[in-house]
């Protein structure tokens, strides 16, 4: 198999220049059989099995500078999860963390982040490749982070993010399908390629950048851990990483976030008792442009946490949250309103959100 040689991670404080580490000898492949088996290649990544979602045997071969899936008997619903997630990663993932790693770092004291993946598919198998962003408001190295972003670089078979379609855009030159959801432990915002990319050196803080601008997160989160593999439903086999690499760079100015002027009014009316509270929030369009299609963010104050809603798709139970429009009240004219609402259950006082961003942009508190 063709080798591919990644270049080293270095987070350089107060600078702009990244300092290249050469490898060391090459080491034996290794196979991982175990169910979250991992080891460490170039002394700064780790790869991991993480059959997560099956008891079939799943086994990967770790080479130098990536790894290949060699066996995948697990066989996944396409209409919900897949049954593992075998990746090479930088960061912390669940208290694994990479050797020397600089992570969790806070956004804003990023000022440059880009990676290199390579990828070697193969047909007649259902997966996606993804590349996975994790996000967090505190920097833990443990557990579930709140935010996911995931880039599927290839899709092949009858399978879907999480959640629902909201949009397109550009990103680093090229165009992807945005879906946004939750899957019931985190957010999870998706950007889906139109056709396979095998290989792609590109700007990491590109795609973080913009799911702080639709007001997902803020600049004060942090960054856990970035990983790059496959979700295979069915088969898999042959698919590989061939290799792996990101650079991180801190200092500089990072670009602040999104604070337009506000065109919108948030009313947000709410009703508690013992430890249960409904809330029925007021979305106005006070610009003089039509709003089509809308996502207001807001973060729930702690010890809350939402069981039901109604006229909004609501995405996650607690802490950062998302409403999305529903096909009957996507547009706000001028002057108009959406409204929707929700129940939960609280612990100790209720206290209601204090701030409020539609589709990215800050909104005024009536």
């Amino acid at each position: 198999m063709k080798r591919f040689l990644a270049a080293a991670l270095v987070l350089v404080a107060g600078s702009v220049t990244a300092m290249v580490v050469a490898t060391g000898p090459a080491q034996a492949d290794t196979r991982i059989c175990e169910q979250y088996g991992s080891t460490t290649i170039q002394g700064r990544y780790v790869v991991m099995n993480n059959r997560w979602g099956s008891s079939a045997e799943q086994c990967i071969n770790v080479t130098a500078t990536g790894f290949a899936i060699t066996s995948q008997q697990g066989v996944g619903n396409t209409s919900g999860a897949p049954v593992s997630y075998p990746a090479v990663f930088y960061g912390c993932h669940y208290t694994n963390c990479s050797p020397g790693t600089v992570l969790p770092r806070r956004v804003s004291d990023i000022s440059s982040l880009t990676s290199n993946i390579t990828y070697r598919y193969v047909s007649g198998a259902t997966y996606d490749a993804a590349y996975d962003i994790w996000l967090d408001p505190t920097p833990r190295t443990d557990g579930v982070n709140a935010m996911e972003i995931m880039i599927w670089f290839n899709r092949q078979g009858n399978i879907q993010p999480i959640g629902s379609p909201v949009g397109n855009t550009t990103i680093g030159g090229r165009s992807w399908q945005v879906w946004q959801g939750s899957n019931g432990s985190n957010n999870v915002i998706s950007y889906v390629a139109p056709s396979a990319i095998t290989s792609w050196n590109f700007s990491v803080l590109d795609f973080i950048t913009d799911v702080r601008n639709r007001g997902a997160i803020t600049s004060s989160w942090y960054l856990t851990s970035l990983q790059a593999g496959f979700e295979p439903w069915i088969g898999g086999a042959g698919l590989a990483v061939e290799s792996f690499s990101t650079t991180i760079n801190s200092g500089g100015t990072p670009p602040p976030d999104p604070t337009p002027t506000s065109s919108c009014r948030v009313t947000y009316a709410a009703d508690s008792w013992n430890n249960g509270f409904t809330a029925n929030v007021t979305v106005t369009n006070t610009g003089s442009t039509p709003v089509n299609g809308w996502t207001l963010g807001f973060t729930l104050p702690p010890n809350q946490a939402v069981t039901s809603s109604w006229n909004a798709t609501l995405t996650g139970s607690s802490g950062p949250l998302t409403a999305r429009n529903i096909s009957w009240n996507g547009t706000i004219p001028p002057g108009g309103n959406a409204t929707f609402g929700f129940q939960g259950t609280h612990a100790g006082s209720y206290t209601s959100p204090s701030q409020f961003t539609l589709n990215g942009s800050t909104c005024t508190t009536a």
